[in-house]
Protein backbone atom coordinates (compact mmCIF):
# COMPACT_ATOMS: atom_id res chain seq x y z
CA UNK A 1 0.00 0.00 0.00
CA UNK A 2 1.10 3.37 -1.19
CA UNK A 3 0.83 6.86 0.45
CA UNK A 4 1.19 10.20 -1.21
CA UNK A 5 1.52 13.46 0.41
CA UNK A 6 -1.67 15.51 0.50
CA UNK A 7 0.11 18.61 -0.45
CA UNK A 8 1.07 17.42 -4.05
CA UNK A 9 -2.84 15.81 -4.65
CA UNK A 10 -4.73 18.72 -2.80
CA UNK A 11 -5.41 20.85 -6.18
CA UNK A 12 -7.33 17.75 -7.84
CA UNK A 13 -8.88 16.42 -5.39
CA UNK A 14 -10.85 19.67 -4.67
CA UNK A 15 -11.24 20.18 -7.94
CA UNK A 16 -12.71 17.14 -8.46
CA UNK A 17 -14.95 17.14 -5.43
CA UNK A 18 -16.47 20.02 -6.79
CA UNK A 19 -16.95 18.68 -9.79
CA UNK A 20 -18.67 15.12 -8.52
CA UNK A 21 -20.82 17.54 -6.19
CA UNK A 22 -22.38 19.40 -9.30
CA UNK A 23 -22.88 16.39 -10.98
CA UNK A 24 -24.26 14.37 -8.16
CA UNK A 25 -26.52 16.73 -6.06
CA UNK A 26 -29.50 18.36 -7.69
CA UNK A 27 -29.62 22.65 -8.40
CA UNK A 28 -32.08 23.16 -5.46
CA UNK A 29 -30.34 21.12 -2.64
CA UNK A 30 -28.84 24.38 -0.92
CA UNK A 31 -32.29 25.74 -1.45
CA UNK A 32 -34.66 26.13 1.60
CA UNK A 33 -36.61 23.11 2.28
CA UNK A 34 -39.93 25.11 3.27
CA UNK A 35 -42.09 26.52 5.64
CA UNK A 36 -43.88 24.55 8.51
CA UNK A 37 -46.50 25.97 10.67
CA UNK A 38 -45.80 26.69 14.88
CA UNK A 39 -48.21 27.74 17.62
CA UNK A 40 -47.04 30.79 19.27
CA UNK A 41 -49.24 29.20 22.47
CA UNK A 42 -50.24 26.40 23.89
CA UNK A 43 -53.00 24.68 22.11
CA UNK A 44 -55.24 22.32 24.08
CA UNK A 45 -56.98 19.50 23.12
CA UNK A 46 -60.67 20.50 21.35
CA UNK A 47 -59.60 24.29 21.14
CA UNK A 48 -60.29 25.51 17.60
CA UNK A 49 -56.82 26.63 15.62
CA UNK A 50 -57.04 30.83 14.56
CA UNK A 51 -54.01 32.57 12.79
CA UNK A 52 -53.35 34.21 15.78
CA UNK A 53 -51.95 31.57 17.83
CA UNK A 54 -49.83 30.21 14.73
CA UNK A 55 -47.19 31.10 13.08
CA UNK A 56 -44.95 30.28 9.75
CA UNK A 57 -41.62 29.73 9.80
CA UNK A 58 -38.74 28.24 7.89
CA UNK A 59 -37.51 24.72 8.05
CA UNK A 60 -33.87 24.35 8.33
CA UNK A 61 -33.64 20.78 9.84
CA UNK A 62 -32.83 18.33 6.97
CA UNK A 63 -33.72 15.67 9.05
CA UNK A 64 -37.79 17.14 9.70
CA UNK A 65 -40.24 14.05 8.28
CA UNK A 66 -43.38 13.63 9.02
CA UNK A 67 -47.12 15.00 7.62
CA UNK A 68 -46.46 18.11 9.55
CA UNK A 69 -48.70 21.47 8.47
CA UNK A 70 -46.91 23.53 5.82
CA UNK A 71 -49.32 26.70 5.43
CA UNK A 72 -51.64 28.44 8.14
CA UNK A 73 -54.69 28.50 5.94
CA UNK A 74 -54.18 24.24 6.00
CA UNK A 75 -55.09 24.31 9.64
CA UNK A 76 -57.15 27.56 10.53
CA UNK A 77 -60.30 26.53 11.77
CA UNK A 78 -59.74 22.67 12.77
CA UNK A 79 -59.67 21.12 16.29
CA UNK A 80 -56.53 20.14 18.54
CA UNK A 81 -57.00 16.49 19.32
CA UNK A 82 -53.70 16.83 21.53
CA UNK A 83 -51.71 19.44 23.22
CA UNK A 84 -49.67 21.57 20.86
CA UNK A 85 -46.53 23.50 22.26
CA UNK A 86 -44.90 26.60 21.48
CA UNK A 87 -42.38 26.08 18.26
CA UNK A 88 -43.07 22.65 17.91
CA UNK A 89 -44.49 21.66 14.61
CA UNK A 90 -48.17 20.43 14.33
CA UNK A 91 -48.32 16.85 12.89
CA UNK A 92 -51.92 16.99 10.59
CA UNK A 93 -52.69 13.79 12.28
CA UNK A 94 -53.36 15.81 15.59
CA UNK A 95 -56.22 18.08 14.10
CA UNK A 96 -59.38 17.09 13.23
CA UNK A 97 -62.33 18.90 11.66
CA UNK A 98 -64.60 20.69 13.96
CA UNK A 99 -67.79 18.22 14.91
CA UNK A 100 -71.15 19.52 13.08
CA UNK A 101 -73.20 17.68 15.46
CA UNK A 102 -72.37 17.50 19.27
CA UNK A 103 -73.68 14.33 21.38
CA UNK A 104 -77.25 15.17 23.05
CA UNK A 105 -78.36 18.36 20.81
CA UNK A 106 -81.27 18.21 19.03
CA UNK A 107 -81.60 17.28 15.31
CA UNK A 108 -83.44 16.48 12.67
CA UNK A 109 -83.43 12.74 10.54
CA UNK A 110 -84.35 12.74 7.31
CA UNK A 111 -85.07 9.80 5.39
CA UNK A 112 -85.51 9.27 1.41
CA UNK A 113 -86.87 6.39 0.05
CA UNK A 114 -87.19 7.43 -3.97
CA UNK A 115 -89.55 10.39 -4.10
CA UNK A 116 -90.76 9.94 -0.65
CA UNK A 117 -88.89 11.91 2.19
CA UNK A 118 -89.45 11.48 5.86
CA UNK A 119 -87.95 13.70 8.68
CA UNK A 120 -88.37 13.34 12.63
CA UNK A 121 -86.60 14.84 15.46
CA UNK A 122 -83.24 13.49 16.97
CA UNK A 123 -80.62 13.37 19.35
CA UNK A 124 -77.39 12.07 18.27
CA UNK A 125 -75.83 9.47 20.90
CA UNK A 126 -72.01 10.47 19.86
CA UNK A 127 -70.51 13.87 18.12
CA UNK A 128 -69.93 13.81 14.41
CA UNK A 129 -68.12 15.59 11.51
CA UNK A 130 -69.81 16.36 8.08
CA UNK A 131 -69.68 13.13 5.92
CA UNK A 132 -68.90 11.00 8.95
CA UNK A 133 -71.53 7.83 10.25
CA UNK A 134 -73.16 8.23 13.76
CA UNK A 135 -75.78 6.52 15.62
CA UNK A 136 -78.86 8.56 16.44
CA UNK A 137 -82.07 8.17 18.57
CA UNK A 138 -85.66 9.21 17.26
CA UNK A 139 -87.30 10.97 19.58
CA UNK A 140 -90.48 9.92 18.79
CA UNK A 141 -90.00 5.99 18.69
CA UNK A 142 -86.98 5.90 20.58
CA UNK A 143 -85.49 3.74 17.75
CA UNK A 144 -81.91 3.94 17.17
CA UNK A 145 -80.55 4.73 13.64
CA UNK A 146 -77.36 5.11 11.83
CA UNK A 147 -76.91 7.57 9.50
CA UNK A 148 -74.27 10.31 7.71
CA UNK A 149 -73.82 13.51 8.95
CA UNK A 150 -74.43 16.24 6.35
CA UNK A 151 -73.27 19.83 6.69
CA UNK A 152 -76.60 21.44 7.67
CA UNK A 153 -76.57 19.69 10.99
CA UNK A 154 -78.83 17.04 9.67
CA UNK A 155 -78.10 12.98 9.57
CA UNK A 156 -79.72 11.30 6.60
CA UNK A 157 -80.17 7.78 7.98
CA UNK A 158 -79.64 5.17 5.91
CA UNK A 159 -82.99 2.87 5.01
CA UNK A 160 -82.83 -1.00 5.43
Amino acid sequence: MMFCRAGRISGWVAAATIAIAGIVLPAGADAGMGYAVVPTTIIYPGDTLSGSQLQEVEVTNPNLAGDYAKSISQVEGLVSKRTLLPGRTIDVSALREPYTVTRGSSIRLVVSLGPMTISAAGTPLEDGATGQLIRARNMDSGVIVSGTVLADGTVHVRAK
